[in-house]
Formats: structure tokens, sequence, C-alpha cells
């Protein structure tokens, strides 16, 4: 483990709340998305607690994290706030951004957007190492630059090199049109959503929205439930399928209104193995990496916090490393753009600087398969300054043939850390002296390529990086009123259900009472209920999106996104350098959990 060193501290420079795309409303409010969590907004908190003079802490006692009102809630009273600090709607102060924790004025502001959330406790002092994937995760690329530049590139696969007819290359992509947590189905052209309990409620066929009849008869009515993976099915998992799964559906409403258009004996299926192969071959020729090299600012969102973050662990005396599925040489660029310093043009040219930040970095990983312990892959030492590959022997220089003399890399002061290709967990956990694989916490975007292998095969705690989740929050907040009238409606339409079916069971045993004959009027009642609450729970998910609705939900349910998250992140929050508003020896804790009988009781 590092030695404690001294502790350069930086303060976000942005001076509007704005700039975060959330209104100074938001701060400080608990919510928690899972089923079994309780829920809560309320607005009886003193606002002055939240910025008191703990923001002129003394540093010499910086451990003592200012909890208060920015951490889960815990110990629900029966009106739905907490016994000890309660959570409210902070004055507006426009004024104020987030600062990093470790600044005089960290550790007291957060606005719900930059929240760190809790599946799973995890304290941080337990921690040794923090590592981080580099693609969707450290570089958050723009969709409506990057995801286009996907698209464009995959088109012209398509037809250049697998014969699709050249029509295809007037399509547009509209990038706001696919979410992540969507099925496809292969065989069928089909785009699902579903609930946690992998029940279809929203579901297209390219572009046309299928009927509940038609979701029935699909994939309903089967004496066996489909597990809706692969082979047949591919999950939408991750910012990089948005545009392909996009594309899927375009060719389908292609293939369905011109037959015989597409190259012979493609169906369903073959058009989305097409569209893969598609996406491969821009990967494997640089097409898209090339395009992002030459203009890094156009493709990759600026986060200058990432440098004060990474800073910030290493000085708390914990380890940092960085395992990216993407080679050296696209690496050493886009980490070069995230870690310059900032010049007035924002220009920049290669060096190895940002290496200072890191005591190990992976390239060329193959995630998934990188967390398996048997798995046997070579690993190679890179030499940055050409790329080359040396042999190793589990990480330990071996002389190249022909020399008896081992050539090891030149670490100067500002490349002090050794950067690898390939291998496996097993060689990370010996090159950082790993003990114990619940000492690590690694951070990604991908929930099978990142999460799901590094917990559920290794042990690490890991924390998802839902860059949706800002705008999720931002209208949650905006809806809270909404969500209670729904509530009430279900209450109400359950009361009123319950009434009729006592009344008919009466009527049919002729035990109902005269003057109750005329309460069966109440059936109509029911049903506009019912419509009230169908019409306001639609017009609800339409404002987080106009086709897939609530990323976290499938009507009151959670979404099977949302219970991946639930199931295999121990932390979730929007943006990696979130991590940079709390303590780095905080303690993460969940809120309570509720069974549904408790939930009836305690959110009365």
């Amino acid at each position: 483990m590092r030695m404690l060193r001294k502790t350069v501290t930086l303060c976000c420079s942005s001076s509007s709340s704005s700039s975060f795309g959330f209104p100074s409303k938001l701060f400080a409010t608990s919510f928690a998305i899972s089923s079994s969590r309780l829920i809560s907004f309320s607005s009886r908190f003193d606002s002055s607690r939240l910025f008191s003079s703990s923001q002129h802490r003394n540093f010499t006692n910086r451990n003592s994290f200012y909890s208060g009102s920015c951490k889960l809630h815990s110990g629900i009273t029966m009106d739905g706030t907490t016994e000890d600090h309660r959570v409210s709607q902070p004055q507006n102060d426009g004024s104020r951004t987030p600062c990093i924790w470790s600044s005089p004025s960290g550790g007291n502001y957060f606005p719900m957007g930059k929240r760190i959330f809790c599946n799973r406790s995890l304290n941080m002092k337990g921690i040794v190492a923090v590592g981080f994937d580099m693609d969707y995760t450290l570089a958050q690329y723009k969709p409506d630059t990057f995801e286009s530049l996907a698209y464009v590139g995959t088109i012209k696969k398509l037809v250049y090199d697998l014969g699709y007819p050249p029509e295809l290359l007037e399509w547009s992509f509209d990038w706001k049109y696919m979410v992540r947590g969507l099925v496809l189905d292969k065989k069928r052209g089909n785009i699902l959503k579903m609930d946690r309990h992998k029940y279809v409620k929203v579901a297209y066929h390219g572009f046309r929205e299928m009927s509940k009849e038609e979701k029935g008869e699909t994939y309903g009515n089967t004496l066996t439930r489909d597990s809706f993976d692969e082979p047949d099915y591919a999950l939408i998992d991750t910012l990089f399928s948005l545009a392909e799964a996009y594309l899927f559906a375009q060719l389908v409403d292609f293939s369905d209104k011109n037959p015989g258009r597409i190259p012979a004996g493609a169906d369903y299926a073959r058009m989305y193995k097409d569209v893969r192969a598609a996406v491969d071959l821009c990967h494997r020729d640089g097409t898209l990496k090339q395009m992002v090299a030459k203009d890094p600012k156009r493709y990759i969102n600026d986060d200058d916090l990432i440098v004060p973050m990474l800073e910030m662990l290493r000085d708390s005396g914990r380890s940092t490393f960085l395992v990216t599925n993407s080679l050296w040489d696209y690496t050493n660029v886009v980490m070069n753009f995230l870690c310059r310093e900032r010049a007035g043009n924002g220009s920049t040219s290669l060096t190895f600087d940002w290496l200072k930040y890191f005591d190990l970095v992976i390239t060329g990983s193959a995630k998934p398969g990188f967390f398996h312990e048997d798995n046997r892959a070579n690993l190679f030492e890179v030499v940055p300054d050409s790329g080359m590959l040396l042999n190793t022997d589990n990480g330990t220089p071996m002389p190249q043939v022909g020399s008896y003399d081992v050539y090891v890399p030149s670490k100067g002061v500002n490349n002090a850390c050794r950067v690898f290709q390939g291998g496996s967990v097993g060689h990370l956990h010996k090159l950082l002296n790993i003990e114990s694989s619940s000492q690590v916490l690694y951070v990604g975007d991908h929930i099978y390529g990142d999460i799901l292998r590094s917990k559920k095969v290794l042990g690490w705690r890991t924390m998802l990086v839902v860059p949706e989740l800002e705008r999720e929050a931002d209208l949650l907040w905006e809806l809270k009123d909404t969500r209670k009238r729904l509530q009430e409606l279900r209450c109400e339409r359950d009361r009123i259900e319950d009434k009729l079916q006592h009344m008919k069971w009466s009527l049919k045993f002729d035990t109902l009472k005269t003057d109750e004959k005329g309460q069966l009027s109440s059936e109509g009642k029911r049903e506009q209920v019912r419509l009230d609450h169908q019409q306001i729970l639609y017009n609800s998910h339409q404002k987080f999106h106009k086709v897939w609705g609530q990323l976290m939900k499938t009507g009151y349910q959670n979404s099977r996104f949302a219970h991946q998250v639930e199931r295999f992140a121990c932390l979730y929050t929007s943006q990696v350098t979130n991590l940079s508003l709390y303590s780095p020896d905080k303690y993460y804790r969940p809120s309570e959990e509720f069974m549904p009988h408790e939930f009836d009781i305690l959110a009365v």
C-alpha cells in the first residue's frame, strides 16, 4: 500500500449548479429505486443544517465526514422521515457547486444527480485498491457525435463489405431512441423491455409497437418461461450497443417493407449477426478510434474532476489501476485528453504524464474473460514510447531471445507505473499485492463486462456508472406529487374492487341487503379509476422517454436493468468523478430493505 503523502486539493471550478444540469432543489434528497426499499420525500428539514460551519473544518480531522442529510436514510419513522435527520429540499443556491471532498468546502453539498447510491454496505477503509474501466467510465463519450460516428461506420461496412443495398447510406440515426436495458429478439425482430421478473411490458417489432394481444401470444402463452438470454436474444446493457440496436430495428422495418432487397437468406437473426460483424469491423480496422484520436474533444466529455479524484484516492494511501479492453495507442490518446493540464485552447500533445496517477495499467484485457482466475492469457509489458510488447513471466521481465539482458522500460518522474497488455486477474492481484479480492473496488459501466463478472466470480466490490441517472433523478423530483397520486389511485382501485367482489358474492347467495344493491354501480367508478391510473402512469413514463419510459421502471415495477443494478452493483452513480465528492474512507450504507407487509405498515 502506498505511503501517505501531502494532500493537494482542488475545488470544482464551475460557478453554477446549472452546469450539472440539475436544479438546486434536488440537493440532499433521499430516494431508492428498489421496490423493497422505502421511497421518501419530506420537506420538514431545516436547510441551515446543510451548510454549517463544517465548510471550514480542520483538515487534521478530515475523516470525520459530515454525513447529515448526505447519507442514505435509515431509522424510518411513521411519517416517512428519519429519526436523526430528515430529508428536504434546501433553499435555492445557484452559486454553489459540488467541490472535491478534500477541499475546504467539500463534503456538505450534494445535488441528487451527483450522489452515490448504495445497494450493499461498503466500508472504504477496507479497500486498498480502486480500479477503473476507461471507455464510458473515465471517458464518457458524447452520444450525438460518437454513437453517430459508430452508426455511419457500421452502415458503410454493411453496404460495401456485406452486400446490403446502397439506400442504407441515406439512413439517419436518432441517438435518443434506444435506451439501456432492452432485449433484442433476434429470431422475431422484436425489441423488448421487461420488468424484474422477465415479463415483457413494452415490445416493438422494428419501430411498430406490438399490441397487448401480440405480446401475450408471443411471450406469454408458453408452457415454460423463456430465459431471454443468448443465443436467441441480445442484451443492450452498454451504451456502445445503442447504435446497433437502432440499426437492427431499421433493418427489420426495411426487410418487412422491401422483401428481397436484403441479401439472400438474411432473416432477422442473420441481419443482427451482420450488424454485429459490421460493428466489429469498425473497431478492428480502427475507423472509430482514428476519428476520436484526431479530435478527442468532439467525441469525449471533458471532466476536470478526474485528476483531483485520482490524486485524492492516492493521497489516502490506496493503489489505483486501469483495466481496459482498448489497446495502448488508443488508451494513451484518451487518457492524455482526460488528464491533461487545461490550456487555453484545450489542445494537448501526447505524453505519458497521466501514468503518474496510476500504479498499474492493463490494456487489451479482453474482459470479461480477464476476470476468470483460470484464464491462461499471456501478460506482455508495453513499452510506452514505442508500443512494443515484451515477454514477461507473470509480470516479471524476461530476457529477449538472443540476449541475456533484461530490458526494463524507463521509469521517469512522470512514468512511475508499469503498462501491460492481456493477462488475467491473477496477474493483477500479484502485481498489486492484493491479499483478498474484497479489498478491491472496481468502477465500470458494463453490467456484464465490468460488474457481474468481477463481483460474482471474484468477490470484488463494484460501482456501476449510470450516466442516465442524473436526468432520472431530476424528473423523479419533479414528478413526486404524481407518484403520490398514482399510489392513491391504486389504493382506491383496490378498495372499490374488494367492495364490489364482496357485494357480488353476497348477491350470488341472496345475502345482499336491499340498500347495498344500488352500490353495484361502483363498477363504472372502478373502471374510471383504472383508466385514470393508466393515463397518469403513461404520461409519467412519457416524460422520461417517449417510447421506453423510465429506465429503472416498467409500470410501477423495477425494470430488468434496475434489478441487475441492484443485484450486482454494490454502489451506483451517474459519473465516476462523484467519488471525489465523498471521503475516501466513507462507510457507504444502504437504506433499510422492506418486505411488502413491512412497507404497507411503515409507509402509511
